[in-house]
């Protein structure tokens, strides 16, 4: 089977890729493993100078790379630059804190000594999505292999290009051979890579159906797993809010990467004290955004990552209008064969329509009133989804409160929107998934946390 590249801005095929069979899959599983056997024992000095070195490799080609993401899934070039360098800021994190991270936990017991030690599983298989190609990535195998484990990314089938390129920044730093490699294929090889035996854990990020797949292919093998999956992320927007400040951050939040974000913001629980004066600074906002080419300096919003995901967006936009919205801006597919989808406001959004119940994996904002704080926190919790959530009020204590004990999200941020940041974990509750990546509860993901008893 044929791997295809291709540009959604213009709907051009970039290049075609073979899939890998499986007996080349096997073998790359196993030359991972060898190299682990070696890698596990080298020093965090070691691993911590090659780190750095990626860092630098990836800031070296920062430009390559940003065009590449542009090319291959439609992320303007503002976007990717900060992308980019997002990676080499986590490569320079984990460098740093590693050794730190997994330093020995002394515990006194009735043994001479005894204590908790952190040591590295082997092979860790990364099932990783489109949207953000290198991020995710870097997220994943800065910790991973600073741990002394080795990685295997099984990236999303429209970014070839993307996954060879981050094999090759990991060769160019100077890693060992074959400990970190990109396997071309698609998603019908995961459970056979995960039923090898020298692959001992499992972390993916995607979709919460391929979730549910991973975790039950997984758990039938007794492997671990952190999933980040879906979300719909609930933006509150109380009575005492800046609605200037308010909106704007809303409408950035909502716009990142064109909306293909599982922490951009999607539900804006509106109290009806403030709701219509919101709503019209918010369709105001996005209304000057400017959609077009990924390429282009100007453009802020680049097309969809695909049609067929573009035209599943615009599905759950005319049933949210059937079911009750108002469509206030946008809601028309444009002509053309790039994979656009224009910023879209729907207001009036009830339970029971997409707008309200599912993930929009795109630049559509669905704002839905509330009587009260109350009512307003009861809506942000009446979703499968716990990913990211916001509050948005000049009362910083009332927003702290809300976000530690009234909402149901692994990140709940106040007056700002959601995002990741190497130094916090980051993961969700509910259907989102569970686990967590980055900051010092990341890299123990994917360690053995070793009693050793010393009498």
């Amino acid at each position: 089977m044929a791997i295809q590249s291709i540009n959604p801005a213009t709907g051009e095929t970039i290049e075609i890729y073979e899939e890998m069979t499986q007996r080349e899959i096997d073998r790359i599983i196993a030359e991972s493993h060898a190299a682990f056997l070696d890698w596990r024992r080298t020093s965090f000095s070691e691993r911590s100078s090659l780190m750095r070195n990626a860092a630098s490799v990836l800031r070296a080609n920062a430009e390559a790379y940003t065009r590449l993401m542009a090319v291959e899934m439609g992320k303007v070039l503002r976007e990717g630059r900060a992308e980019v360098e997002k990676c080499a800021t986590a490569c320079e994190y984990y460098a740093d804190a590693a050794e730190r991270f997994l330093a020995p936990e002394m515990v006194r017991t009735d043994a001479a000594k005894s204590f908790v030690s952190f040591q590295p599983l082997g092979v860790v298989l990364a099932v990783m999505p489109w949207n953000f190609p290198f991020w995710q990535v870097f997220r994943f195998a800065a910790p991973t292999l600073m741990a002394g484990n080795v990685g295997i990314l099984k990236h999303a089938s429209n970014v070839p290009g993307c996954a060879l390129a981050i094999e090759r920044v990991f060769k160019d730093a100077g890693f060992p051979e074959n400990t970190f490699r990109s396997v071309l294929a698609g998603s019908s090889r995961v459970d056979r890579m995960i039923e090898n035996t020298v692959v001992k854990a499992v972390t993916l990020t995607g979709s919460t159906p391929a979730g549910r797949s991973v975790a039950r292919k997984s758990g039938e093998m007794l492997k671990k797993t952190v999933l980040e999956l879906g979300g719909s992320d609930p933006y509150l927007i109380l009575e005492d809010a800046d609605l200037e400040e308010a909106s704007s951050t809303c409408v950035a939040s909502r716009l990142i990467n064109a909306g293909q974000s599982c922490i951009a913001a999607k539900r804006f629980i509106v109290v009806d004290a403030v709701r219509e004066r919101f709503e019209s600074l918010y369709v105001e906002k996005m209304r000057s955004k400017i959609m077009g080419d990924p390429l282009d300096e100007k453009t802020d919003i680049g097309p969809q990552a695909r049609r067929d995901l573009r035209d599943d967006l615009h599905r759950q936009v005319v049933e949210s209008i059937e079911k009750g919205a108002t469509c206030r801006l946008g809601g028309r597919v444009p002509p053309g064969n790039g994979a656009y989808y224009p910023p879209t406001v729907l207001t009036g959004v009830r339970k029971g329509s997409p707008a309200y119940d599912e993930e929009l994996f795109g630049p559509v904002a669905a704002i839905i009133a509330a009587r009260d704080e109350a009512d307003a926190a009861r809506i942000a919790n009446d979703s499968v989804f716990g990913l990211g959530a916001a509050v948005f009020t000049r009362d910083a204590s009332r927003g702290e409160r809300l976000a530690v004990t009234e909402l149901e999200a692994g990140s709940c941020f106040v007056n700002t929107f959601v995002r990741s940041d190497p130094r916090l974990p980051f993961g969700g509750v509910k259907e989102s998934g569970y686990g967590r990546e980055l900051s010092h509860y990341g890299i123990k993901e994917f360690v053995n946390v070793k009693t050793v008893y010393v009498k």
